[in-house]
């Protein structure tokens, strides 16, 4: 019973963040009861079951909040954010910039297409979003999330106004939408002291400049070829790929360390031993030190992972490894969300109605890692919740 009132506590804070949003009690409720559905234990999450769960005889209330009902996502993310830094923020947060496929069949969704998806491990008919994430001692959540919109879109005007596509919204590459999501987050006060994200974020310069203008510093993924300047005495230094540089290292100067443990502990598989190396890297920089780390796998020594960093003076090899391994945090999140809050559960074709259902499904999974916060990762939706 504790459990139930603990849970009906919560989403009626989530309920006082956002109900300025709507104008009228119907949808305010709606919303509402979407996030509650989406908390349930029902297989599909779609307009059908979360409407049959909340008394509803038809689904059109719901369908109408993903679509005609006057509310903005843009603004209930940002009552995520202060809900994020109340609850689980912390000033050595990392936040984390990944991407995600959504399946889909046709043509007529938003931004779908046949690409790359990491979830299926393949080309595929879908859709991308590309998601901020925020990870801390206290939890790790979402905080952010755009579309990507492939060219083939945005060279279709007719096209992008029949899935509803603002005409004001602009081509922009994976790693645009995330240092324009990184920088939004942190103009919100989010408390972060590092970023994180794989090689298609980190081999992006302008990502990684725009990242040292705010003073942030980050732990990137880049590919093997990643070209880098080692300094040297009275040279302008040794330009070498990653792979090349560290190939040339002495076998001790590698160590053996954990590559991150969940947020703050061991990860869902235990602890992630790996061999680690570092090599300093273009001369100093005014809010510290650049460094290309290295990866080694101890089980098979020609499986090895690069990264670009930009960390505070005198951060040790062990802290570069940690922060490289909370990326993992985006994959257990990704995973947590589409089993647990409906992430991929939408039927909506619409621009509008993919943000509005990934802002609310969003907002979900933050109660939860709040929830779990107070309660422990083992925690479950309470009986008649």
């Amino acid at each position: 019973m504790a459990e139930i009132q603990e849970w009906a506590e919560g989403l009626e804070e989530i309920r006082e963040l956002i109900g300025g949003e709507f104008a009228r009690t119907e949808p305010r409720n709606n919303a509402v009861n979407y996030i509650r559905g989406l908390l349930s234990d029902e297989e599909r999450k779609n307009s059908w079951t979360l409407s049959e769960r909340a008394g509803h005889g038809t689904p059109d209330g719901m369908q109408r909040l993903l679509s005609t009902t006057d509310w903005d996502p843009e603004a209930v993310r940002d009552a995520l954010f202060g809900y994020v830094k109340k609850h689980l923020g912390d000033p050595e947060g990392i936040l984390a910039i990944d991407e995600t496929g959504f399946l889909k069949k046709g043509t007529a969704s938003a931004g779908v297409a046949r690409q790359y998806s990491g979830t299926a491990g393949r080309v595929e008919n879908c859709q991308i979003g590309v998601f901020l994430t925020y990870a801390s001692p206290a939890g790790r959540t979402f905080l952010d999330r755009e579309l990507y919109l492939p060219k083939a879109w945005m060279d279709d005007p007719e096209r992008c106004r029949r899935a509803g596509i603002p005409a004001s919204r602009e081509m922009a590459t994976k790693p645009v939408l995330a240092a324009e999501m990184i920088e939004r987050a942190l103009d919100a006060g989010i408390e972060a002291a590092w970023t994180t994200g794989d090689a298609v974020y980190g081999q992006h310069s302008g990502l990684r400049r725009r990242l040292e203008a705010r003073g942030m510093h980050y732990v990137m993924a880049v590919p093997m070829n990643q070209r880098a300047i080692v300094p040297a005495p009275g040279t302008l230094g040794v330009e070498g790929r990653a792979d090349q540089l560290f190939a040339a290292l002495d076998g001790r100067a590698w160590r053996t360390r954990t590559a991150g443990t969940g947020t703050a502990g061991t990860g869902t598989k235990g602890e992630r031993l790996y061999a680690w190396s570092r090599i300093r890297i273009n001369g100093p920089a005014e809010t510290g030190e650049h460094w290309l780390l290295a990866r080694r796998s101890l089980k098979d020594p020609a499986d090895l992972a690069y990264f670009i960093c930009h960390a505070p003076e005198n951060t040790t090899l062990i802290e570069l490894a940690r922060v490289a391994g909370a990326r993992w945090a985006i994959e257990e999140t990704f995973q947590t969300s589409k089993g647990e809050t409906g992430l991929d559960h939408y039927q909506v074709r619409q621009y509008t109605g993919w943000y509005r259902h990934i802002t609310l499904s969003m907002f979900a999974h933050a109660f939860l890692s709040v929830i779990r916060s107070k309660k422990g990762a083992h925690t479950r939706v309470p009986d008649s919740w």
